[in-house]
């Protein structure tokens, strides 16, 4: 069915292209904002630090979350899965891997932080490769355990897009989303909250917090807080009471994390700007090189 261009049940054809366009708005905006992002890291020395590599790390995993939507929009526009059933495993592996990474790599950066600002010490260069190295390769063992039968990828809703399945809802999933939700959710988002509330506690009323302390924490409850309450639901009910209009909703909100991060973490970074200004204005950085 998803290959067909018969319309999803549930959906009108107003409805379809409205979601085409949403995720095509997300995936140009975060794709548009991390590419920018990656390129200053390349062109501008100065932002080749232990600390701005995990910055890095999620603004890669963001352009990967970004690229995931983007072949979710076309698919949606043309109404169809063209890419077979293994496209849609390779689309829900690819999904999951870098959608997992940027949520650690949140999580990373906030103990980054947390130690560059409350110890007072920089952080090396072995502990900032070897925490992206684990990030990575975490992630990638999560999102392959689906593929060897632990967990499933299928169709969105829309069925123009693909994800874990929590249609079943059955012992294998319910396994799978408690152990995954875990490592991978419950505990970035400790790290990431207690990391954020010391350095509040510690460096807030003497105006030396230069970051935002709240905005992280909250990207990823409202981020993927959705996706967690749908799969939990899945877990004690039937999910096909809920609309499947209703269900495509988390989807569309992560989608917008990596526009949201990069605003947080690239945007909101004097340096990080600095090294955009650079990337978008290559005539003054030439100048800047003769001088």
């Amino acid at each position: 069915m998803a290959e067909t261009s018969a319309l999803p049940t549930g959906f009108g054809e107003l409805e379809v292209l409205a979601v085409g366009m949403v995720l095509l708005v997300e995936a140009l905006s975060g794709l548009s904002l991390n590419t920018l992002t990656i390129f200053s890291f390349c062109k501008t020395p100065e932002l080749r630090t232990p600390c701005h590599l995990l910055v890095l790390s999620l603004a890669l995993a963001d352009s990967g979350i970004s690229l995931n939507a983007l072949v979710a929009a076309t698919s949606s526009l043309l109404r169809r899965w063209p890419y077979g059933s293994d496209g849609c495993q390779a689309h829900g592996f690819q999904g999951f891997v870098t959608a997992l990474a940027s949520i650690c790599s949140s999580a990373a950066i906030a103990w980054g932080r947390y130690h560059h600002y409350c110890t007072r010490s920089q952080l090396a260069w072995n502990s900032a490769i070897s925490l992206v190295l684990f990030v990575w390769l975490s992630s990638a063992f999560w999102a392959a355990l689906p593929l060897l039968g632990w967990g499933h990828y299928d169709y969105e809703p829309l069925g123009t897009c693909c994800t874990l399945d929590y249609s079943k809802g059955d012992r294998n999933f319910t396994s799978f989303l408690f152990t995954m939700s875990f490592f991978n959710f419950a505990i970035p988002l400790f790290i990431t909250i207690t990391s954020y509330s010391l350095m509040e506690q510690k460096l807030g009323k003497s105006g030396h917090l230069q970051v935002n302390t709240t905005l992280p924490a909250r990207t990823l409850l409202l981020g993927w807080g959705p996706y967690a309450i749908l799969y939990l639901y899945a877990v004690i009910a039937d999910v096909t009471s809920i609309s499947p209009k209703l269900q495509m909703v988390p989807a569309l909100i992560a989608k917008m994390v990596p526009t949201i991060n990069a605003i947080n973490y690239a945007l909101g970074n004097e340096m990080v700007c600095r090294g955009i200004w650079q990337c978008l204005s290559p005539q003054k950085s030439e100048k800047d090189r003769t001088k």
